[in-house]
């Protein structure tokens, strides 16, 4: 089964192109290293919930939008090789994150479940 970081994070609406261009960069240089799989998500329907929600989590304010995301790889030690070639990377060196990174969420998943395997 694969494995899956995933992540959500907060990013000012006014900084969405420089996200988005950020986004393009580490899309380039996670696939590059070994990545399978790069998808980054806007949020335009994740209401505010009153216990929990996306932008509750990320303590999202009205001039941010969530941004969901994940990356794909072939196992957890694969993972952590092609994690471990990215923080080494020169190109992702010094880069401005367009968000609060103190606010992002993030983790690593083994994979429980997928429809390819199940729909056949």
């Amino acid at each position: 089964m694969p494995y899956v970081d995933g992540f959500v994070l907060a990013v000012p609406k006014d900084k969405i192109e420089a996200y988005k261009a950020l986004a393009r960069k580490a899309c380039s240089v996670w696939m590059e290293h070994g990545a399978l799989d790069y998808v980054e998500c806007i949020g335009d329907d994740v209401p505010y919930g009153q216990l929990t929600s996306f932008p509750r989590a990320v303590m999202a304010t009205e001039d941010e939008v969530v941004v969901f995301s994940w990356i794909v790889y072939r196992d957890r030690q694969s993972r952590d090789a092609v994690n471990a070639k990215v923080m080494a990377d020169a190109r992702l060196k010094g880069s401005d994150m367009p968000f609060d990174g103190k606010r992002m969420i993030y983790g690593g998943f083994t994979a429980l479940l997928r429809a390819d395997e199940i729909v056949r």
